[in-house]
This record gives C-alpha cells, structure tokens and sequence, in this order.
C-alpha cells in the first residue's frame, strides 16, 4: 500500500513517536523509508565580519543538531531491521521542505510528529504540520504526543 515513507525528525519526542509508528508501517508494507531533517540555511540577518562569524557558528550548532537528530531516528530503523535513506535538506520554512523532499523521493506517505500547539504558541510558533497538510496531496498521519 504504501511503497516509500517520508519522515521529517527534529530531535523532538514527538518525532521520536512518528519514527516509531513509521516503522510499524514499513514493516507491514514492506516500504522504503527516507527520513529528513530541515534546516533553515541562516535564520538571522547582519553585516560586516559579525555576520560572517555567526554565519558559521549557527551553520555548525545546526548541522551537529540536524546529524544527532537524523543519526537517533537512523539507528531506530535499523534496529528495527528496517532500511532507511537519510538526509539533511535546507530551507527557509520546515513545511516546504518537506514537500519539497516528499516529491524529490517520490513519497507516498508521509509521518510526521505534532506539538499539538494551540492559542497564541500556535499563532507565533506556526505548525508545520498543519501547513504540510495544506500543501501536499499525499496522504500524512500525522502523531501526537
């Protein structure tokens, strides 16, 4: 039914809950799985050397951050015996990164962790769930917490 698994981590307990629904899912389908962590290439604006230093102090805290949290979602997988592809992908928004990459590897299904914000968190922190919702036309289970 479903051939090929996206899963977006973010070192998050609820993206710990979705990798191991999705492994459910690939050993009863017998589905490849890419999982995927967003970074957003450099969130802060500047100029002169300062800005060039934070540049590189952010991108190395982001990488290290997106390697730890691909590497745990990794080694659940193939604990699970379940063969998985990994990949860190840049973007300004979460959401269109994972979109983006549910249509470069030719997803069928998408499983995706949830904060379950609401009220005035939701307004200012967004749900990129809720937005992968409305930009993709591929089925998305989506776990909470």
């Amino acid at each position: 039914m479903f051939n090929h698994i996206l899963v977006p981590v973010d070192g998050s307990k609820t993206a710990e809950l979705a990798v191991g629904k999705a492994i459910g899912l690939a050993k009863a389908f017998g589905s490849r799985v890419t999982v995927i962590y967003v970074m957003h290439p450099y969130p802060f604006t500047g100029l002169g050397t300062d800005f060039a230093f934070g540049q590189a102090d952010y991108l190395s805290a982001a990488t290290a951050e997106a390697n730890a949290a691909v590497k745990v979602a990794m080694d659940a997988f193939e604990g699970a015996a379940v063969t998985v592809e990994t990949s860190v992908v840049e973007s300004k928004t979460a959401w269109r990164g994972i979109v983006d990459a549910s249509n470069s590897v030719q997803a069928d299904l998408i499983v995706i962790g949830s904060h379950g914000r609401s009220g005035l968190e939701k307004l200012v922190l967004g749900s990129v769930a809720q937005a992968v919702l409305l930009h993709t036309k591929l089925p998305v289970l989506v776990v909470r917490d």
